[in-house]
């Protein structure tokens, strides 16, 4: 039985991946790029990063076994995470980012539906409160920013796309990082979620090449922030981790995100958006206590699943 110990607490690597993709909505607003467009460039230029660091040794050795219906499940988490990255960033070229947030925390909620129809996992009523208690907390954050005109509320439309199809993803990852190596599994969803943006903005004409140098460096900070120190990390805590607990520490995002918008882009923080921010840091905590993720609960978890594979 092999072991995997962590040389920090797990909470302070989901930390890490949760203040990194809070700057995706910065970067976003900092760039007059279209969605598809950060979005394509963002996965494409992670996969470039990637590369030096995939498990070449066993590819060509045939070592890393994957069978049809694993690669079927590969290019459904990929497309989904397309799908993802071309609604939510669009969502922000029509409301504040605060606003765009609203939604976003309905991702454990989509999680938790799925698990418990797929994978047959249940939360308990502890779990449940939490979870309604930071979804509570992020939407008094985003309230006093929400504005119902037909803008806003497209761009809410765009925003609850981008949600539901990352939590398909998650979803699809969940099974898939126990078996094959994250990085691969990182590597193959964002190669094939880049190529469906390609495809997609080789159909409607958009421009590939004509943009400025503010923007391609904009387009390098979304692939190493947000992707590598966030996402990627996301993917590898999958092989330890439920989906609906990654996803429920995702909702630390919104927070981090208004924080950030203050910091960068001079969006003004409400009390409204103070006392959300400390619901859903609450919830939050509830949730992960509940989960009990502790150094040598993960580890124990992580040595069964290992068994187990």
């Amino acid at each position: 039985m092999k072991e995997y110990q962590f040389p920090v607490p797990p909470i302070f690597i989901l930390l890490i991946g949760v203040i990194s993709i809070s700057f995706s909505s910065i970067f976003v607003k900092w760039s007059d790029a279209p969605a598809s467009i950060l979005g394509m460039y963002r996965l494409l230029f992670t996969v470039i990063v990637m590369l030096p660091f995939l498990p070449w040794k066993k590819i060509k050795t045939g070592a890393i076994n994957i069978q049809w219906k694993d690669w079927i499940q590969l290019l459904l988490s990929g497309i989904f995470l397309g799908f993802h990255f071309l609604f939510w960033m669009d969502s922000l070229r029509y409301t504040t980012v605060a606003s765009s947030m609203i939604i976003t925390t309905l991702e454990p909620v989509f999680v938790m539906i799925g698990a418990y129809f797929i994978f047959k996992e249940r939360t308990n009523l502890i779990g449940i409160v939490s979870i309604f208690i930071a979804v509570s907390g992020s939407i008094i954050i985003a309230w006093g920013d929400i504005n119902l005109s037909t803008k806003a509320l497209y761009g809410d439309f765009l925003s609850l796309a981008g949600t539901l199809a990352v939590a398909i993803h998650m979803l699809f990852g969940q099974e898939l990082c126990k078996k094959i190596p994250t990085s691969i599994y990182s590597f193959c969803v964002f190669f094939i979620g880049g190529f469906v943006l390609l495809i997609y903005n080789l159909s409607y004409e958009v421009p590939l090449i004509h943009y400025s140098v503010h923007d391609w460096g904009i387009f390098v900070l979304l692939a190493l922030v947000p992707n590598i120190f966030g996402h990627v990390l996301f993917n590898w805590l999958l092989k330890y981790l439920d989906a609906t607990t990654i996803s429920m520490s995702i909702l630390g995002e919104p927070i981090g995100a208004i924080i950030l918008a203050y910091l960068f882009l001079g969006e003004a923080t409400s009390i409204s958006q103070m006392i959300g921010g400390a619901l859903s840091l609450i919830g939050v905590s509830m949730f992960l206590k509940n989960k009990g993720l502790s150094n040598k609960e993960l580890t124990t978890n992580a040595s069964v699943k290992s068994a187990n594979t």
